[in-house]
């Protein structure tokens, strides 16, 4: 039965209201709601009822649709704390949820002056650029550029695939990292990214920066662009 209790001002507001307790109490991230013919028989609704409510909790970033499959029930935000030891899988499989890594690309490049006053070389200089995608339960997260500047890397790393970078970076090149700076920033996701993070145009995006050392001896061995969900991480700054 729907419950009114709340005293929103719209019937689809309250049926939005209610669908989301039931989000938080009967759903977890990655699983999919009932079809929207479903859901509004279960409301006692039109379908169009039923949309309306449906777009409020898009809106919210609690669910997604996803062309001929479904609703898609995401649940904000999954916590990720910002630390010199901070690791992207680890702190989510603690979560309860499944994180995967994909490299979409792996190049030798010139690095511009971005990349080279981070890194501490020359505009110009050839470095190792990687780029991943990281998927937490299926869902696209956020997409990283890596930017490396020791080229001796470059044999071993063109045989990462998948998983942690830095993992693979610990284990085949017994090298740990560790996080030195963090900068982090805001701006709207363009057309490929929008692809990428199945997200739409303009959507808002954090921009995180990151510059990591070689544990043991402190060379700078890593400069990341993380272009982040903003309705899916929530960064916690651990003091």
């Amino acid at each position: 039965m729907l419950n009114l209790s709340r005293h929103p001002t719209t019937l689809y507001q309250a049926i939005a209201a209610q669908l989301e307790d039931e989000l938080r109490s009967r759903y977890r991230c990655g699983e999919y709601l009932p079809s929207e013919k479903q859901l509004a028989a279960h409301y006692a609704v039109n379908r169009h009822t039923l949309r309306r409510a449906v777009d409020e909790l898009v809106d919210k970033g609690l669910v997604q649709r996803r062309q001929g499959v479904g609703i898609l029930v995401l649940m904000r935000p999954y916590n990720y704390p910002l630390h010199s030891q901070a690791r992207f899988s680890q702190n989510l499989l603690e979560q309860g949820s499944h994180p995967t890594s994909e490299r979409l690309l792996a190049v030798l490049r010139p690095c511009n002056a971005e990349v080279a006053a981070a890194l501490g070389g020359n505009e110009g200089d050839t470095v190792i650029h990687l780029r991943t995608l990281r998927r937490v339960n299926g869902v696209p997260v956020c997409v990283i550029n890596h930017y490396l500047p020791d080229l001796t890397w470059w044999p071993q790393l063109q045989q990462f695939s998948s998983g942690s970078l830095h993992d693979f970076i610990r284990q085949q090149l017994t090298s740990g990292l560790t996080r030195k700076q963090t900068r982090i920033t805001a701006r709207r996701a363009q057309a490929k990214e929008s692809g990428l993070l199945e997200v739409s145009l303009h959507a808002p995006l954090l921009c995180v920066r990151t510059l990591n050392t070689c544990t043991d001896s402190g060379r700078t061995a890593e400069y990341s662009v993380s272009l982040t969900r903003a309705d899916m991480i929530e960064l916690t700054l651990e003091h």
